[in-house]
């Protein structure tokens, strides 16, 4: 890399014109010891010293004439070889250093317009404060205006209840100022390591906690804090933003800020006009072992700077409609949920996890969230947020049509040893199923009501409604007596229905002394497994290839309060003793296979069944 840099500046781009020199090749050797003891990454500059002393006896002479040129070119040599732009070598023959100058002592009333006329302050609608700051001040300043900014700035912040912190503009600042912005936004105790700050001219390294006294009172951890940046916010402000952001006490909205540096030195080059602009010390974050620096701080939620403090406020608003929100879900699932203990649990833990919601940004982020703590909490996948989906406009269909929609909706097979297959992946609604009884049992039914075997396939059934559970697997059953298939208890009503076989059918049944096999999957749900469950459990059927999905009775749909979040609650479960009959766990089958496996194994087994039965 070092090498490079040498190469760069000894390099005529004059085409094969010899120019005589204007520098001496001191110049590059002093760059690079400047670099070598103030640069603030030194693991990047391995091969610098060896440089320095391959310069030291070069006797070759500079052939760039002009100064700027030549800063122009060892700038872009820097950078692109150590890979950071904020390494800039100038020509500044009138350049003075600057220096800041001390605060005067002002009358307080003037004092009072310097501070009001640098910082901007404001409570907007909603109770939300907002404050702007372009320059993040220092301890020593902090000492010596801190009443004053307690009294005309903080004091008016406290009682809001969210605060939006402007830093689209802040562009400079004091290191030492830190510890003092982020310890208002934190919590006395414990003490919490904020960041550490590497100097390479000392080569010390500081750590910035968490201060444990502060002139007034803090603004806690418990309010909304939203941060505003652009590509503007740059240094000890990016550092402040990623410090927040990562201790998860804030939101940044906005740009991605500049990425510069916690402190940059300007050191003239010998007894030149050329200066070496350099990060001298860099911030290292205690909690992603990382650097804000030269990357910049990306913001949690990326949108134009001039669109962000409309966007704070938007997030700032559905945060103060959580707690209602948490607080209804608590009430309807506890209400409302199948498995009464289970839905109280989760109402409690609902309520103790409303802290876990602060840094929520969007609709769609308090949806995510909301259904993975419902999951997790609940064990239940069917417990989660929804959509509300409005009901579609009604339709007259002719019989033609449902007969073409029959034909996709069910698929049936004839094999060998006279043994049907039969799948459909949806389970109709009883009234709907109802009024095309004959239309099925006529295209789909009848094709296998005559075989000796049949096997059921619901590998791909995701569900339905249960409401025609009770007339399906009343054709694998006789009419002479009517079987109890389940009982389902409806948690809302607080009562329980009992599932029969029904005592008339369209068409004919398939009896009870036929063999039957049903195939299964992990995408087995719902109404399937409902139907699944009864027929082991009544010792009806042989199911074969994996597990059912473990999921619940078809859910219902909930409005939470005044909001537009929906919730799916599964309100019914089957009625046993023992406690969930399938849902949750799903159903085992009594061969397990894998799903793609299954058909073949229950063929093999019928028709290894009927070979036998020839013998």
């Amino acid at each position: 890399m070092a090498k490079s840099l040498l190469l760069l500046a000894s390099v005529v781009v004059f085409g094969n014109v010899a120019i005589h020199s204007a520098f001496a090749p001191d110049l590059i050797v002093d760059m690079a010891k400047i670099l070598l003891d103030n640069y603030c990454s030194p693991e990047k500059l391995t091969g610098m010293q060896e440089a320095i002393d391959a310069a030291s006896s070069n006797t070759e002479i500079l052939s760039i004439p002009d100064p700027d040129t030549l800063a122009s070119v060892l700038t872009g040599g820097v950078q692109s070889t150590i890979n950071d732009p904020r390494l800039v070598i100038s020509n500044e023959p009138n350049y003075v250093p600057a220096v800041a100058p001390a605060l005067p002592p002002l009358p307080p009333d003037q004092l009072i317009g310097v501070l009001q006329s640098s910082i901007k302050l404001e409570v907007l609608e909603g109770n939300i404060g907002y404050l702007r700051i372009d320059h993040i001040i220092g301890e020593e300043l902090a000492d010596k205006i801190g009443t004053l900014l307690l009294e005309l700035v903080w004091k008016k912040i406290l009682p809001t209840s969210a605060l939006i912190f402007d830093l689209r503009y802040t562009g400079s600042g004091d290191l030492s100022g830190i510890p003092y912005i982020v310890s208002y936004f934190t919590d006395a105790e414990p003490l919490i390591h904020i960041d550490s700050v590497y100097d390479r001219p000392s080569d010390t390294t500081t750590e910035m906690w968490s201060m444990p006294t502060l002139l007034g009172e803090r603004y806690g951890t418990k309010k909304s804090l939203v941060i505003l940046t652009s590509a503007n916010t740059k240094g000890i402000a990016e550092d402040v933003a990623y410090c927040l952001k990562n201790l998860k006490r804030a939101t940044i909205v906005g740009e991605k800020t500049a990425g510069g540096s916690v402190k940059i030195d300007k050191i003239k080059i010998g007894d030149t006009d050329f200066y070496v602009t350099v990060p001298s010390a860099k911030s290292i974050n205690p909690i992603t072992g990382k650097s804000w620096e030269v990357t910049g701080v990306t913001p949690d939620v990326e949108v134009d700077a001039e669109d962000a403090l409309a966007v704070a406020i938007k997030i700032i608003n559905l945060r103060a409609e959580i707690p209602a929100i948490l607080e209804a879900t608590g009430t309807l699932v506890a209400d409302n949920y199948a498995f009464e203990n289970v839905g109280a649990d989760v109402a409690e833990k609902l309520a103790a996890a409303s802290g876990d919601y602060n840094l929520i940004s969007s609709k769609v982020d308090l949806e995510t969230k909301l259904s993975a703590d419902l999951v997790t909490l609940s064990g239940d996948k069917c417990l989660k947020t929804t959509h509300s989906t409005p009901p579609l406009p009604p339709m007259n269909p002719s019989p033609e049509m449902f007969i073409e929609l029959i034909k996709v909706s069910f698929h049936t097979d004839l094999f060998e040893n006279n043994i049907g297959y039969l799948r459909f992946d949806m389970f109709g609604n009883f009234e709907e199923v109802q009024a095309i009884a004959q239309i099925i049992v006529e295209h789909v039914w009848n094709k296998v009501v005559n075989t000796d075997a049949l096997i059921v396939d619901l590998r791909n059934n995701v569900g339905g409604a249960t409401t025609a559970i009770a007339g399906f697997c009343s054709y694998f059953f006789d009419a002479d007596k009517q079987v109890l298939l389940d009982k389902l208890y409806d948690r809302p009503s607080g009562t329980t229905k009992e599932l029969w076989t029904l005592p008339e059918l369209t068409g004919a049944r398939y009896g009870s002394k036929k063999s039957l096999i049903i195939l299964t999957s992990r995408a087995t749900a719902g109404a399937a497994e409902e139907f699944v469950y009864i027929m082991k459990k009544h010792g009806r059927a042989m199911i074969v290839g994996e597990t059912t999905n473990g999921a619940s009775h078809p859910p219902e749909t909930f409005r939470v309060g005044d909001s537009d979040v929906f919730l799916s609650i599964p309100t019914t479960h089957s009625d046993t003793a023992q406690g969930p009959a399938w849902e949750g766990a799903g159903v085992t089958p009594h061969i397990p296979v894998p799903a793609d496996a299954a058909l073949d194994t229950a063929k093999g087994i019928l028709n290894k069944h009927f070979a036998g039965a020839k013998k």
